[in-house]
């Protein structure tokens, strides 16, 4: 597909109210995962799973996007497809992308049978332009699961990075009767592997189903694992563990919660800036026949900046190149808040910032997706006194009656300790992060256009400052 096929592909959905405009999707159909994501002579790569068939899950690939700023994207080719015969005959599923000598080099995982019920580790090697790919003849790298796995189906999800000896990678797996775990390997030229260990078992027991998509990397003086538990319910959550790493042993000594609803699958990798950056697949949450209906389905996340606090927490900021692309700018200074107060503001695509102070009982937040009457609206409340944010979509049906979905998680703040927002709307797309350390992401799917309406909210508590820009398309 060349970038003017891709473009046009996309006009088509212009007037689709629910498709993001400054959040990467592909042109048309299904994506989920980021995979492979790198920084390649200052551009970065992008890499996702992709059905090019449809907008339902299936025909696994990896499509291929570039950017030199992460905000602007260009379409490329799709970068790897199943061969008839091979490792990942019926799909390419999820992996990374490491520099090997200046040699690109994809790990990932082929499948193979009618349920994607044989997955082996697989490699390829790139061209320069990181735009042909291929693969290894003697593929599959990794191709036995480790004895303790109990012969687990689920064995996927190759992430990997070098030290000083050799490089190592995690893989995403169970124990059978246990629970989620992640295996190490070990290899010195990414072809040979030696299985060392698991990394991590999980202790919530067998109920918490597959360790997905591990990240495993050296953030600040410590170590921090990333997992995407799935057990084959809509529950799926994505936990994160902080801890030392000695002698090939991780000693976690803190676990969080990386993100509380929609955000799941998520992938990491250090730029030229030595950032730790951070995508995930922002998955929907309207039914398969709405999905088919639109043409797509699947957003990536805006890529996030990853540090740690003195408490071992997770902090994520969105990274600092989309406020290049903001636009039109709303201020409003500090003022008690006595309850709703409606802003000059409208727009499903927006940037904002908000900071409050709270009192002990008190209540704050703000009201996005707002009708006109109200009967339409998500409703962003942090309450004080339960120490929780609360995500609440309301939306009315055809005979008047209202449909409700929260979602509420903890949010502990200490004493003096101001609540900031961070909040990105984008059509359907709306990404929360609460102090940098709590997250959550939802969709929305607004009825309406003019459900467009902003209002600030509170009780016992008083705005610092509200600033909201208004982001315009990517793919101007």
């Amino acid at each position: 597909m060349t970038s003017y096929d891709a473009l046009a592909i996309r006009q088509r959905f212009a007037s689709d109210l629910h498709r993001p405009q400054y959040h990467f999707l592909p042109p048309s159909n299904w994506m989920n995962d980021p995979n492979g994501l790198i920084q390649w002579k200052g551009n970065y790569h992008l890499f996702y799973q992709h059905n090019p068939f449809g907008p339902l899950w299936g025909n696994m690939h990896w499509g291929h996007a570039i950017s030199a700023d992460l905000v602007h994207w260009t379409d490329l080719p799709l970068a790897l497809a199943p061969t008839p015969g091979s490792a990942d005959e019926t799909g390419i599923f999820s992996g990374c992308c490491v520099n090997n000598n200046g040699v690109p080099t994809i790990l990932y995982t082929g499948v193979r049978g009618d349920r994607h019920n044989i997955q082996t580790e697989c490699l390829a090697t790139g061209s320069d332009d990181l735009l042909t790919w291929e693969k290894y003849p003697g593929n599959p790298v990794i191709g036995t699961v480790p004895e303790e796995a109990g012969q687990s189906s689920d064995f996927r999800d190759p992430f990997v990075w070098k030290e000083a000896d050799a490089w190592y990678m995690v893989l995403g797996s169970r124990i059978k009767d246990v629970g989620g775990a992640v295996f190490l390997y070990r290899s010195a030229d990414l072809i040979d592997w030696e299985y060392l260990h698991p990394l991590l078992i999980s202790t919530a027991g067998p109920g918490t189903g597959i360790w997905e998509c591990p990240n495993f990397f050296r953030l600040g003086d410590e170590w921090v694992l990333i997992i995407s538990g799935h057990n084959g319910s809509s529950t799926a959550t994505v936990i994160y563990f902080v801890g030392s790493y000695e002698n090939h042993q991780f000693t976690p000594t803190y676990e969080g919660v990386l993100d509380y609803s929609t955000l799941y699958a998520p992938l990491s990798f250090v730029d030229d800036q030595q950032r730790r950056l951070l995508f995930g697949w922002l998955r929907e949450a309207r039914p398969d026949t709405e999905q088919r209906s639109a043409g797509w389905s699947g957003v990536q996340s805006i890529p996030r900046v990853l540090t740690l606090d003195s408490q071992h927490r997770v902090h994520m900021t969105p990274a600092p190149e989309i406020e290049s692309i903001r636009g039109e700018h709303f201020h409003l200074g500090a003022q008690a808040l006595t309850g709703q107060v409606p802003i000059n503001v409208h727009g499903l695509a927006l940037d904002i910032e908000a900071s409050f102070e709270v009192e002990a009982d008190g209540r704050c937040g703000l009201v996005l997706t707002c009708s006109a009457d109200q009967t339409e609206r998500t409703e962003i409340i942090y309450d004080a006194a339960t120490h929780h944010l609360l995500v609440r979509k309301i939306t009315p049906e055809a005979d008047g009656a209202l449909i409700t979905h929260e979602r509420e998680v903890p949010h502990d703040l200490v004493a003096g300790e101001a609540l900031t927002l961070r909040i990105l709307l984008d059509g359907s797309v709306l990404e929360i992060m609460a102090n940098e350390r709590t997250s959550v992401t939802s969709r929305v799917y607004p009825l309406h256009a003019d459900s467009d309406g902003v209002r600030l909210t509170g009780t016992q508590a008083r705005l610092q400052a509200l600033d909201i820009w208004k982001m315009p398309s990517i793919w101007s």
